[in-house]
This record gives structure tokens, sequence and C-alpha cells, in this order.
């Protein structure tokens, strides 16, 4: 029975600049790993909270220099010599620990690092690539471990964006059909045409904090004309290739019980906010559709997914914040089709796991999800591919730390390639 060791944390920056955690998990005394936690820019109200320092003397109140502690003093001391493949146990030994519904006390960002890390120690006592050792634990698709289809982050608007897009995210998204290194040639070949039009055009071409571009456009339809612009400039075909979808992130721009944005001078009901997506998806036909409305807007969200739920994936982030109880109620209440995963949203790999299992059996698409501000660990990549997601998000196809998770599914696809050629020659 491997062993926890040795478990020590430290603060770091992620990909913003702003303060995360890194912990390094010791196993069997020989064997070392280490787990990085991302964190969100624009989250969800009913996400896990992370815990932050309140300093304004440093890093703007927003180190993480008391979750480094949680971990060194509080949670390691209870792990040692606990048994890292126990997955469910260890997590749920910090939930008790932490003791609060939200992990507010130790904070998510303190437990979702070891959590990572105990996962990944788990992979390494066995020998197994993370991927390999979360499909046999989980067994989450039948067979082989399954390839996601990426979902590229071209255009960052919102929270994301330079302050110019209501919208957070304008997608596009390659053909299932098509295996994943295609796919990824895809997206680059798109993502960089982009650009080239938006130069030729005499638009900002600077990018957000994922990577995406993050132009001067006068309302966010221009987005999306932008990019098929661009794909009309290659030899893919819109509609057969490749394929558009929004994150809206509603609640960024819902006031008074209405939404406001550019496209028109009044705001709209939810009623008339439904129609409008119905016009934009007849005119661009909308593959996915991410967090179309307010996060409490649960009627809404039923009615929007009956209208358009049978021709795009109508998917819940800030509505369902990978939480067990609001994924339940979305299922019942037929709010969505599918479901953006992100373990720091809940804390724990296996909670996150439970809420894909969840939605799996749902008939629902699963997206498994980066968040603004990344570190160069790829343990989501592994992760996506592990519980069987039938999408990856993670950005556009630039910036290190987005590059990383893309790069390590390059990694994967070949080698579970080679153990197909391998299986067959047997």
């Amino acid at each position: 029975m491997p062993q926890i060791t040795s478990i020590h944390a430290k603060e770091i920056l992620d990909s913003r600049g702003i303060p995360t955690i890194e912990t390094a998990l010791v196993v069997d005394g020989t064997k070392t790993v280490t787990s990085s936690v991302p964190s969100g820019t624009s989250t969800g109200k009913y996400e896990v909270v992370e815990l932050r320092d309140g300093d304004p003397t440093r890093y703007e109140g927003q180190g993480v220099l008391k979750a480094v502690a949680n971990v060194n003093d509080i949670i390691a001391p209870k792990l040692i010599g606990k048994d890292p493949t126990h997955q469910t146990d260890v997590d749920q030994l910090m939930v008790d620990l932490d003791g609060t519904q939200n992990k507010s006390n130790l904070g998510a960002n303190a437990i979702l690092s070891v959590s990572q890390a105990a996962c990944k120690a788990a992979a390494v006592s066995y020998n197994l690539p993370l991927y390999a050792y979360l499909h046999a634990k989980y067994q989450l698709t039948k067979d082989a471990p399954l390839m996601p289809t990426p979902t590229f982050n071209v255009i960052n608007g919102g929270k994301h964006g330079a302050g110019n897009l209501d919208f957070q995210e304008f997608h596009i998204i390659p053909s299932t059909r098509m295996n994943y290194s295609q796919a990824l040639q895809v997206g680059v070949e798109i993502y960089h045409k982009i650009e080239k039009v938006l130069v030729k055009h005499g638009a900002i071409h600077s990018v957000g904090v994922e990577g995406g571009f993050a132009p001067n456009l006068y309302k966010n339809a221009d987005a999306l004309e932008l990019i098929l612009e661009a794909v009309r400039e290659t030899h893919y075909k819109y509609g057969e290739d490749v394929f558009l979808g929004l994150d809206v992130a509603a609640s960024n721009f819902y006031k008074n019980g209405k939404y406001q944005i550019k496209d028109r001078k009044d705001p709209f009901s939810t009623k008339e906010f439904i129609e409008y997506y119905k016009a934009l998806n007849e005119q661009y036909r909308l593959y996915t559709l991410e967090d179309p409305l307010h996060e409490d807007d649960w009627k809404g969200w039923s009615d929007l997914t009956q209208e358009l739920g049978g021709t795009t994936v109508v998917i819940g982030d800030d509505l369902l914040t990978t939480n067990k109880e609001r994924a339940t109620r979305g299922i019942n209440e037929k709010s969505c089709t599918g479901i953006l995963a992100k373990p720091n949203q809940i804390g724990t790999v296996s909670q996150a796991v439970e809420v894909i299992t969840l939605c799996k059996q749902a008939g629902w698409q699963i997206i498994v999800s980066h968040r603004s501000g990344e570190t160069n660990d790829d343990f989501i990549a592994d992760f996506a591919v592990g519980v069987g997601a039938h999408y990856a998000k993670f950005g556009a196809p630039a910036r290190g730390e987005r590059v990383a998770k893309y790069n390590r599914l390059l990694e994967i696809e070949l080698e579970l390639i080679e153990n197909s050629k391998q299986q067959k020659q047997a």
C-alpha cells in the first residue's frame, strides 16, 4: 500500500501574476509530485471559496500564505501515512477538517492543491500516466480512453477582454470527426488567420487573459462576423469542419432583472433575450451556448433549453459550478444539455468526478475547462481524457500556460495510438 510521507505547499504566481498555491507531495519517501491550482477571473457566486490573505500591503490582498499554512500545518499532519489511491477518503478528510459547505475555512485552493497532488501520486504509485490511472479508476468511458475535442477561445470579451464586448468568450470548435491533432491544427490556423483579419481591418489585435484576441469592436455580433471572415480565408468549411460557440457569462451584465448588451439600446427581458439567441442561432448555427442567462434564472434556462437544446449544446457553468446539488436540479429541470466541469469550482477531484458521472448518466455533454488564471500544470489535460470529457476548453492556442495543456493532449494522443498498435500486434 503506497503511503503519503510528506506534503509541503508554497506560494507561486499564476498566469496573471496573481498568487496561487503549489503543493509538493512525496509518496513512499521517494516519489515526488507537484500540483498547482488555477483561479478564475469570472467566477460564479456558488463556487467554493479561495482563501486569500486580505493583506493590502502584499499583492493587493491576493496573497495565499494563509492557504499555504493550512496545507503545511493542518492538512499535512492528518494525511501523512494515508494511501493516496483512496482519493475519496483523502478528499473527505480535508472536507471534514474544513467543516464548511464552501470550503472557506481552509480554502478550496489549499484543499484542491492536495487533492490533485494525491491523484498524481496515486498514478505514480501504479506506474501509470495520470489519464490512464483516472480512466481505470473511474471507468467513465468504455474500452480505451477517448480524446476530447478542443474548444478554442479565440476572442476575449467581458471580464477576459478589454471591456469592449459583453460576451466573455467567442469559440471555434473543430468537427468531432477529426482526431485531436487535426482539430488542434484547425484551431491554430484559424487563430492566426483571425489575427491577420484584425490587422487588415486596422483593429487592435492584442490578447486577453486566455490568449484570445481582445479587439475594439462595436458589438458582440461583430466578433462572430470576424471569425467567419477568418474561416473563409482558410480551406476549412464553416458548418462542416469548424463551428462557432459562445460563453456569454450573462450574469456579468444582468441588472435589475434585465440583460443589457451593446447590440441593443434597450435591455432585454429573459423572454426577449431567448428570442435574441434564437435569431443569433438561425444566423450563425451556434454549436455551443454557455452561460446564456443569469446563474439564478432557472426558469429562463429551462425555457431556453427547450427552444435551442435540440440543435445547440446549452452549457451550464456559473449555473452549476460543478456542484452536485445544482447539477441535480439542472438535470431535473432540463436546464442544460452540457456542463462545464472545473475541479476548482468544487475543490476536490473526487467531488468533480462525482458531478461528471452524474451528468454523463443524464446524457449531457461534458466540457472540462481551465480557468483564466492558470499555471503550467497540465493536470486538467489528463483529467479531461481520464474522465471521458467530450470537449476540453483550455483557451486560445497561445500563451504558455494554455499551450502546455494542448501539448499534453498531443502527447496523450500519441501514447494512445501507440498502445492501440501494440494491442493489435499482440
